[in-house]
């Protein structure tokens, strides 16, 4: 007869802190779509980027310090993730740090949630990998925040740290982008489609009496003003500022002589 384990209160916060970091399972990923054309050429601008779709391999020959620009569509409920893998044909004298950002239509550099987006490898490194996984593209969002939304994208590859020996060096880029539109959408779905109401309302027949309006004393003694108020303290500091210089002037005057 097996006798039953009991854990302790330590023994499961261990466990569970365990299941905590326990790494997320990895995305497969992206894969060549079959029979997609390559594409052998990058743009040094947004507005000379070349224009790539999902799924479609990227492979050019460029130098080290050169800016190289692509642009994709993206679709609403889609998730994009861009992988691009830079290799070193010739020993190089210094490390170097190499970016890939992404970029929506209206220019905003869009964060990535997964991915090496900014790794720095030594001089001795064969090939440096980078990876940038997307937000899921919103339907529409608020004008203020900065959720991705459909339109075109540019995706920039560069190196902004590296030794000044090793500028124009030669290296082979070769990059993926891949979208995925499984899962719901962040908006969701209804479920019912949206009418108006058409219902009428109740027609009251009865109109509601108003309440009648107070009287107001028309008398004179309407017009006095309250016991108490301003106005009466003022009168009186008057009146009695008057009658103290009035008895001043008198006190403090020279007698006329005959």
């Amino acid at each position: 007869m097996r006798t039953p384990m009991i854990r302790t209160g330590a023994a499961l916060a261990a466990a569970g802190l365990a299941l905590l970091a326990a790494p997320a399972p990895a995305r497969a990923a992206p894969t060549p779509s079959p029979g997609a054309t390559p594409v052998t050429r990058a743009g040094t601008s947004f507005l000379t980027a070349t224009a790539v779709a999902a799924g479609q391999p990227v492979r050019v020959d460029a130098s080290i310090g050169d800016h190289l620009y692509w642009s994709f569509p993206a679709s609403a409920g889609e998730r994009h993730e861009i992988t691009a893998t830079v290799s070193f044909p010739k020993a190089r004298t210094g490390a170097s740090t190499w970016t890939v950002e992404v970029f929506d239509g209206l220019r905003r550099r869009q964060s990535c949630t997964a991915g090496a987006q900014a790794p720095t490898v030594d001089a001795t490194a064969g090939s440096v990998a980078l990876g940038c996984t997307l937000r899921q593209v919103r339907s529409w969002a608020e004008p203020w925040s900065a959720d991705p939304l459909p339109g075109t994208y540019h995706v920039r590859l560069s190196v902004p740290r590296l030794a000044e020996a090793d500028l124009g060096l030669p290296v082979d880029v070769d990059l993926l982008v891949g979208a995925d539109s499984a899962g719901s959408r962040d908006d969701g779905e209804l479920k019912a489609p949206l009418v108006p109401n058409t219902k009428a309302g109740t027609v009251l027949n009865a109109e509601p009496t108003a309440a009648p309006a107070e009287e107001e004393s028309t008398g004179f003694a309407g017009w006095l003003p309250d016991p108490g108020s301003r106005w009466i303290w003022s009168t009186m500091g008057g009146v009695l500022a008057a009658v103290a210089g009035v008895i001043g002037f008198a006190l403090t005057r020279r007698p006329r002589r005959p």
